[in-house]
């Protein structure tokens, strides 16, 4: 019989995978394939470089992960994310990304089960750590598509995510 225990380790697993195997690399092929202009490239005002995008992951995740699962305080200013028009240097930007990334994994990695269901407030929002974890690896993914449409749009070529990898 499976345990709420095996359930809450099966979830983090695969979100620890979804995050860190699979849209990070990804992110991080494209930063590396674009140069900095083709990294704070708008086609309208309306829209994101995939400057933005990075940085508005790193807001998102720190806020609802680090903030709201982990519990320290929210110095979140999530407009600016869409603000900056850059450049802000590639490799300042890979920095801040890795460097959000494995502030939180020890945060997801150590949710407790009986902490899984638990309400606590995120934005203006009340979620549990379950809603927590789903809506950032939703978001994560959702934005790490974007990335690859912009970069494969600048780029005109494959990005090789599934390079020497026969799918069927």
């Amino acid at each position: 019989m499976t345990t709420p225990d095996q359930i809450n380790e099966a979830l983090i697993q695969e979100v620890l995978y979804r995050l860190y195997d699979e849209s990070l690399p990804r992110i991080l092929k494209c930063l590396d394939q674009l140069d900095e202009s083709q990294i704070w490239w708008r086609p309208n005002e309306s829209s994101n470089s995939v400057g933005n995008l990075v940085l508005h992951l790193c807001g998102n995740v720190r806020q609802w992960i680090y903030t709201g699962l982990g519990g320290h305080d929210d110095h979140r200013n999530r407009q600016s994310e869409f603000d900056e028009l850059g450049p802000i240097p590639k490799e300042e930007l890979i920095s801040k990304l890795t460097s959000t990334m494995e502030l939180v994994r020890p945060v997801i990695s150590n949710i407790p089960v009986d902490q899984m269901l638990l309400k606590r407030p995120v934005q203006t929002f009340e979620e549990s750590g379950l809603t927590i974890l789903i809506h950032v690896t939703e978001h994560f993914s959702y934005h790490t598509g974007q990335i690859a449409y912009i970069s494969k749009l600048l780029l005109a070529r494959p990005l090789g995510f599934y390079e020497g990898i026969i799918l069927q």
